[in-house]
């Protein structure tokens, strides 16, 4: 029996750096579209070209989530699929995977098939494959695997923090003078997922420092952080990362914070400098 975890491309774990053993591992791209040139969120990717491309263009840029069809042929390769999408309420992916599944039912009603919608992105879902490939080796119930990560899912959190908000102000979400003056005083934005999905802004922090101490304080006083694995993910922001992980480690009482960079879907979103965590 082949197992296959399936993902698109804002899960910000490249296939390349996947060591599944005899489970398979697929991202399904989504598409940046900045100006006249399309980007395809692969390994191959180049982020501070697109990010150089979204700089220029005066534009805003927007994303495309990938077909059903795409969906479906990934699913078609293994006897048992589990596919992790980025939130429903931030983009069509989750739709689109779950339209996949029903493609693939049609021509292979035997596979077995699971869409779960993250309510998240980047480092959550790097933990919810983690926690896929551990219990699809273990073998058992599919159902069952399903209904565990599914809770698995409900007790992760996501937040993050932003100083460029450049792709804000071309997509009207910010006014630039707005945007313009947070950037001048040093302010950084702070956010979280809610348990829907959607983006909630936490707070404004001024300066680095004041900045990562705010964001283990949101972290703690979300959930009971005791041994937990935590994902870090940067926007061509290592020493940000490095920074960041040392007031985790400080300030918390987690088991591990691995770093990863962005992809081409999170990078649109967080900008240059831009944080993700996911625990």
């Amino acid at each position: 029996m082949t197992c296959k975890i399936v993902s698109d491309s804002s899960c910000d774990l490249r296939m390349s750096g996947f060591d599944g053993g005899s489970v398979l591992f697929e991202t399904v791209p989504l598409r940046i579209q900045v100006g006249e040139r399309e980007f395809l969120d692969n390994d191959a990717l180049d982020i501070p070209l697109l990010l150089g491309a979204m700089a220029q263009e005066k534009s805003a840029a927007s994303t495309a989530c990938p077909s059903p069809a795409a969906f479906a042929k990934s699913f078609e390769e293994a006897d048992r699929s589990i596919c992790f999408t980025i939130s429903a309420n931030l983009s069509g992916t989750y739709n689109a995977a779950v339209m996949g599944r029903e493609l693939a039912l049609e021509e292979h009603p035997e596979k077995e098939i699971c869409v779960i919608d993250s309510k998240a992105t980047a480092g959550a879902m790097i933990l919810l494959i983690r926690r896929a490939k551990e219990l699809l080796e273990a073998g058992g119930d599919f159902e069952d695997i399903c209904a565990q990560l599914r809770l698995y899912q409900a007790a992760l959190r996501t937040c993050f923090t932003l100083e460029n908000f450049d792709n804000l102000i071309k997509n009207g979400r910010m006014r630039p003078l707005i945007g313009t003056l947070l950037h001048s005083l040093g302010i950084h934005v702070i956010a979280d997922a809610t348990p829907q999905g959607t983006i909630h802004v936490a707070g404004k922090a001024r300066g680095e420092q004041k900045t990562y101490q705010a964001i283990t304080a949101l972290m703690g006083e979300s959930k009971d952080c005791t041994g937990a694995e935590v994902i870090l993910c940067h926007c061509e922001n290592l020493p940000g990362a490095m920074k960041l992980r040392e007031q985790i480690l400080r300030d918390l009482p987690v088991k591990s914070v691995e770093i990863f960079p962005c992809r081409g879907l999170t990078s649109f979103y967080a900008m240059e400098k831009g944080l993700i965590i996911g625990y």
